[in-house]
């Protein structure tokens, strides 16, 4: 199956809501692949692994770990996603920390929509390697 790869134009005027639905999936699936590859454990535990890591509070700690290595553009992504609108924030976590977790999954969802895996990537393994689990 080959994915439809947007310019960045394209993929910058999708609204920051659209861009965090799809974002939630990108990381998501990148947690869950760093999980397996720790080891062959049981589900529950993979299951709480990743848990942790996909909480606002951790995703907010992301944020501070990424944001001196982004882009202009990557930037001004992050702050939309930040400042989005029509967010409902759970009772489980600060509305701080939910506004930088969903900045966090606008920029990945803005990433991957154009194509740049690559980046990604790179940013992802910097999260790992200064947030532990």
């Amino acid at each position: 199956m080959a994915l439809t790869v947007l310019s960045e134009h394209e993929a910058g005027a999708y609204s920051p809501n659209v861009l965090a639905f799809y974002g939630d999936c990108v990381y998501e699936l990148l947690v869950r692949r760093e999980v397996v590859l720790r080891g062959n454990t049981n589900a529950g535990r993979l299951h709480d692994l990743a848990v942790e890591q996909v909480r606002a509070s951790y995703q907010s700690k992301a944020v501070d770990v990424i944001e001196p290595m982004l882009t202009e553009r990557e930037t001004d992504i992050l702050r939309r996603g930040r400042n989005a609108g029509g967010i409902s924030v759970p009772k489980s976590a600060k509305p701080s920390e939910y506004r930088r977790a969903t900045a966090l999954e606008t920029l990945f969802g803005y990433l991957s929509l154009s194509g740049q895996e690559e980046r990604i990537e790179m940013l992802f393994s910097a999260i790992c390697e200064a947030l532990p689990v």
